[in-house]
């Protein structure tokens, strides 16, 4: 009996014992400052963001990480502060366990640029509107005319079908949204308009503008023509 007592005695002891080294370690670990912070980007390796801009919203008010506590962080609030910048898509932020403040951040992808009147931007694989970058400048079709709730979810499909093909998104620089819906596109090295029609069929017709091109090109055609014509989806129609 009395060595069962004492047996019990040792346990409860040994996990006092746990409890408060656990909880000393803790409050001392909350307590540290931080050593430095560091930001990785992932994804298009497209620098529309600074690392030092996503430095200041890590490190919010303070004038260095080094004066941050772990305590005082809410890593929540800070992917919502980062999540907020218009460049970016998303980020997660964390400590290691050496101090390092830690964001890996997405930035938005952007898959056409808009000039509207005097302004311009960019719309991202989303649909959203983009703001320009000081830092970079993307290599998408430029896009001018009227894009309006009637046009727009076909036309961000459209943008997304160009970029996704490395075709397509090496060879269309430019897209004009004519006042009936129509489109007329521009390659990139050769003079030709290419008259795309309205947003039906996009797809087939790209696919009929890639076989014709694969072909115009090994006959040195190509640089005869003034205009391609994909209205119809069952042929392409070329004026010289």
């Amino acid at each position: 009996m009395k060595l069962f007592n004492w047996t019990n005695i040792r346990l409860v002891l040994m996990f006092v014992l746990v409890i408060f080294l656990f909880s000393f370690t803790s409050k001392r670990n909350e307590n540290r400052k931080l050593k430095q912070s560091t930001v990785t980007f992932v994804g298009v390796n497209s620098p529309f963001v600074k690392q030092e801009i996503v430095n200041k919203l890590l490190i919010e008010n303070s004038d260095n990480v080094r004066s941050i506590q772990k305590v005082d962080l809410d890593l929540n609030k800070l992917e919502t502060t980062i999540d907020s910048h218009a460049m970016i898509k998303k980020s997660e932020v964390y400590v290691t366990i050496d101090g390092v403040l830690k964001a890996v951040v997405e930035q938005k992808t952007p898959v056409a640029r808009v000039f509207d009147n005097n302004s311009s931007f960019y719309i991202d694989y989303q649909g959203f509107r983009m703001p320009l970058s000081n830092n970079f400048t993307a290599r998408v079709p430029l896009v001018s005319g009227a894009i309006n709730k009637k046009n727009s979810e076909e036309l961000i499909n459209l943008f997304r079908v160009i970029y996704d093909d490395e075709f397509l998104k090496k060879n269309i620089i430019g897209i004009q949204i004519m006042p009936n819906g129509s489109l007329i596109m521009l390659n990139r090295n050769y003079d030709y308009q290419i008259d795309f029609g309205s947003l039906n069929f996009a797809v087939l017709k790209f696919r009929n503008y890639k076989a014709f091109f694969q072909k115009a090109v090994l006959d040195g055609s190509l640089y005869k023509y003034k205009k391609i014509d994909l209205r119809f989806t069952d042929q392409v129609v070329c004026t010289k």
